[in-house]
């Protein structure tokens, strides 16, 4: 049965990786020429490929290594990447004298629109909190490193701004059961893809 290892891909192999978010749009172009476009989804989803962290054998030999722990496709695990990995002070929520859990979150946007990404694989030791731009103190809260639900240790009083800055990883699985691994020379190797695709906990 498929499960999340709490691992990291090999951050050595990961730098370099290219890949970003991805979303589907059906397009319905009209006779008149004009388009009707709509999303089934609301939420985007990242892939990436890894080939290019791969230098040598030991670094081959690394990756099969992770590849074989994870059975292929069968478990997720953490992904760091190498673009999009942290946010700096992003708001929270509000206070109401009585909600302590807030949801770690990134909002993307601009003057036209915007997009909240549910954050659920952060990086604990990163995180910083902040109640109307003061900051708490570590012993004040706590991190869901599973989920990214940040619990206060009390709640804030009504019309308070919760803010936060926090690193953070994407949860990924293998997006094939298969490596192809070649050696170009003693001691260099080359993969010819090493596709990631994210696994989202949220609909």
């Amino acid at each position: 049965m498929s499960a999340f290892h709490d691992v990291t891909f090999p951050l050595g192999l990961a730098f370099g990786a290219s890949g970003g978010p991805a979303r589907r749009t059906d397009i319905t172009q009209l006779s008149n020429g004009s388009e009707f476009r709509n999303s089934p989804h609301a939420h985007s989803r990242r892939r990436y490929n890894a080939s290019a962290g791969i230098k040598s054998h030991a670094d081959m030999e690394r990756l099969i290594a992770f590849f074989e722990a994870r059975h292929g496709q069968l478990h997720s695990f953490r992904f760091k990447d190498p673009v999009d990995y942290a946010v700096d002070t992003g708001f929270l929520g509000q206070g109401n004298g009585q909600t302590i859990d807030f949801q770690l979150i990134k909002i993307y946007g601009d003057s036209a629109a915007s997009y909240r990404r549910v954050i659920t694989k952060p990086r604990p030791e990163t995180v910083s909190v902040f109640i109307d731009g003061q900051p708490l103190q570590s012993s004040g809260f706590s991190v869901n490193a599973m989920t990214g639900v940040l619990t206060l240790g009390a709640a804030p009083i009504a019309g308070s701004v919760v803010t936060a800055s926090f690193e953070f990883d994407v949860a990924v699985r293998f997006d094939t059961d298969g490596i192809d691994l070649s050696l170009e020379a003693f001691g260099a190797g080359e993969a010819a893809s090493i596709p990631l695709i994210e696994v989202l906990d949220y609909a």
